[in-house]
């Protein structure tokens, strides 16, 4: 049975059909790699982040009652409030830091520069034609 020019067109886009389901599956398959990397990361990350804190919150509040003890005759309120003073201006600190690092990491960013190479690519072979 010789094939006609709407079995030709037909099996074409059977063609690009396949070519852009493979393409899809590939960049989601990237996605979807780098989630789960980014999930182990951020559990180490958490770990490791709560048992610094506690033992970061251990020291301060030693070296706290280090500090009252050791001016509780002359100037407990003196030590008390400086205390919590360099206390407050740390968390702070430490907050901002960690606001900055947050916004500085982007989620999926290989994924989403590979789509843009896609997007390129596809507008080039738009152009040549």
């Amino acid at each position: 049975m010789a094939a006609g020019p709407g079995q030709g067109v037909f099996h074409a886009l059977r063609r690009v059909a396949g070519t852009l389901l493979a393409n899809g599956e590939t960049r989601l398959r990237l996605a979807v790699l780098e989630l789960e990397e980014e999930r182990a990361r951020l559990l180490t990350l958490v770990l490791l982040a709560g048992a610094s804190l506690l033992l970061f919150l251990l020291g301060v509040a030693t070296l706290t009652a280090l500090v009252i003890a050791l001016f509780w005759d002359s100037y407990r309120l003196v030590a008390i409030g400086a205390s919590a003073g360099v206390l407050l201006l740390a968390s702070v600190t430490l907050a901002l830091i960690a606001v900055r690092q947050a916004r500085r990491h982007t989620l999926l960013k290989d994924t989403l520069g590979q789509l843009a190479t896609d997007r390129e690519l596809l507008e080039q072979k738009r152009d040549e034609r």
